[in-house]
């Protein structure tokens, strides 16, 4: 690892608005963020470039970005710091151990910006939108709690209507070309440091917005077509 990735690891070890891998946080978020607003997280949030510019746009809700490298997380959390955003802060840990920090009902919304699509089949699971996570989720979303995925991967965006609908989910959004839109939404208009590239690289920029179903998921039992299916003997 390089002398300044090192660098910024200790340093977020010191700074107030990232926790790394804490304890006992379930149900105590009110208390990292000194106020009771509803709490939204944006999942693999690299730079964190979603989480602040949501922060900026929505003082009176709190923004948590959610990523396992701590080197991107430095950026976003000293920009934060710097501003000041007091309502944006960042955690470092897995996300498939979201049930560890918080308590159900505790996320009021999920923002999952330019994830990685994961194309291999055998793949899969690990995208941030398989029925897996989307049970991950369920128990720890608001009533009436939301998911937002904005993403350049055709294969992603497909990937993820089939889900939504073999899941029983609610569509509330489908825009299939963000900048083809005559006024694009002020939530659409933040722009990520790789939505930014790909935007310059010619991509479509896509965008879901869908609410779970109210009855408990199990992901072995949604059906996805037969294209979307994992190869067998996969994890």
């Amino acid at each position: 690892m390089g002398q300044k990735k090192l660098q910024r690891f200790a340093e977020i070890e010191t700074f107030p608005n990232v926790l790394i891998y804490p304890e006992g946080m379930p149900g105590n978020w009110h208390t990292f963020f000194k106020n009771d607003h509803p709490l939204t997280l944006e999942l693999a949030c690299g730079k964190g470039d979603y989480t602040l510019g949501l922060a900026r746009r929505y003082p009176e809700k709190n923004f948590l970005g959610v990523d396992l490298k701590g080197n991107r997380i430095w950026r976003g959390a000293k920009t934060a710091m710097e501003e000041p955003l007091p309502n944006a802060g960042f955690l470092r840990t897995q996300i498939d151990k979201l049930a560890n920090y918080f308590a159900p009902g505790e996320i009021a919304e999920i923002w999952i910006t330019f994830p990685d699509p994961f194309l291999r089949n055998s793949k899969q699971k690990k995208r941030l939108t398989h029925p897996k996570f989307l049970q991950l989720y369920q128990p720890l979303l608001a009533k009436d709690g939301t998911i937002n995925l904005k993403t350049d991967s055709p294969e992603l965006y497909i990937f993820t209507k089939e889900v939504i609908e073999a899941a029983g989910c609610i569509l509330i959004e489908d825009i299939p070309d963000i900048y083809a839109m005559t006024e694009v939404p002020p939530l659409l208009q933040i722009r990520t440091y790789y939505e930014g590239m790909h935007l310059e690289d010619g991509r479509t920029i896509r965008y879901l917005k869908f609410r779970l179903p109210e009855a408990p998921l199990d992901w072995r039992e949604i059906k996805l077509p037969s294209h979307a299916e994992a190869t067998e003997g996969d994890d």
